[in-house]
């Protein structure tokens, strides 16, 4: 018998993350850290499965202690991690962060001479699967550099627009070569822009994929860059979507007391998955993953705090977040 498709295939980055388990110190006095998996595709996997989807995530990891770590936490967290492959000359990417809330969470990123995750080859995908996904998932730092790039348009094209294709636009400066200037991030962007349905991104992300920093110009811009849903995230202003069709939902966020808000975006990724796959309304759909970002922002970690399908209703329901301890 043929195997279902999968909910969610996310394709991109990994790592470890190493969050000091006391807030408001700085990295320089800190003498205790938990270590959780990282990496924004990754968390999204987890997020979905958190919430009932069958996942998995296409990323590679060092040949080393670390990446094994990844593989098995994502197992743990029910992510089929069958496409999560060593690189025998690159060590697993290490990420620090400090925790200042509620809104100063500097990150510190150890991904020289290159990080893993950038060596996905075109030809080792599983395109057939890719192709089948019900929800296919990449990120703007897919294209920073190759072979990753090839790989990423790759499966784009096979996806050929099919399913839900989003484009997380994920703008990280650092992780781009110095110095290049053609093909641009932005022509970069533009050409995945040009296979995807669904795009998600922050304001600085918008702004570098369309030039357009006002919320309601990016989501046009977005759409008339090829997707049909634009979702741009605005923080404290909450969340706006624009669909192709006219619908519009701009819906503010839940009210939380912020303990580390770098999860909340990849929570909210998760969510936007399930509510679309649930078929829901565009504001139902945004209202719920806005509760997921919140729950995410009142707790320390990141992949081990993906809120369960009761917690955000709870949420909902309650009309506001609070301080949570991490859940099993």
């Amino acid at each position: 018998m043929p195997e279902q498709p999968y909910d969610v295939i996310t394709m991109g980055r990994i790592g470890v993350d190493l969050y000091p388990l006391r807030t408001g110190v700085p990295l320089a006095r800190v003498d205790t850290f938990g270590k959780f998996l990282g990496g924004s595709p990754s968390n999204v996997a987890v997020a979905a499965a958190r919430l009932g989807r069958r996942t998995a995530v296409v990323t590679r990891t060092g040949e080393d202690p670390f990446g094994d770590y990844l593989r098995e936490q994502l197992r743990e967290f029910g992510v089929d991690a069958r496409w999560v492959t060593p690189v025998a000359v690159y060590p697993t990417p290490v990420t620090f962060c400090e925790v200042f809330p509620p809104d100063d969470f500097p990150l510190y990123f150890y991904r020289q001479p290159k990080a893993p995750d950038l060596e996905i080859h075109a030809f080792e995908l599983d395109l057939e699967a890719v192709r089948a996904a019900r929800v296919f998932w990449m990120t703007g730092t897919g294209l920073c550099a190759e072979p990753s790039r090839t790989a990423t348009l790759a499966a784009l094209r096979a996806r050929d627009r099919s399913g839900i294709t989003v484009f997380d636009l994920d703008w990280r400066p650092m992780f781009w070569p110095p110095g290049v200037s053609e093909p641009s991030p932005s022509a970069r962007y533009r050409e995945a822009l040009a296979h995807a349905t669904v795009a998600v991104g922050n304001l600085d992300e918008c702004e570098i994929a369309t030039g357009e920093r006002e919320p309601y110009a990016a989501a046009r811009a977005l759409i008339e860059a090829g997707v049909e849903l634009a979702v741009v995230k605005q923080g404290p202003a909450g969340v706006l979507a624009v669909h192709r069709d006219g619908t519009v939902a701009d819906v503010e966020p839940l009210p939380v007391d912020v303990v580390n808000g770098l999860g909340a975006g990849d929570a909210f990724g998760g969510a936007l998955c399930h509510g679309l796959l649930s078929g829901w309304d565009l504001a139902r759909t945004m209202r719920y993953a806005n509760a997921a970002g919140a729950i995410v922002a009142a707790r320390l970690a990141c992949s081990s705090a993906m809120p369960f399908p009761h917690e955000v209703e709870a949420a909902l329901t309650e009309g506001a977040v609070t301080a949570h301890g991490e859940r099993a």
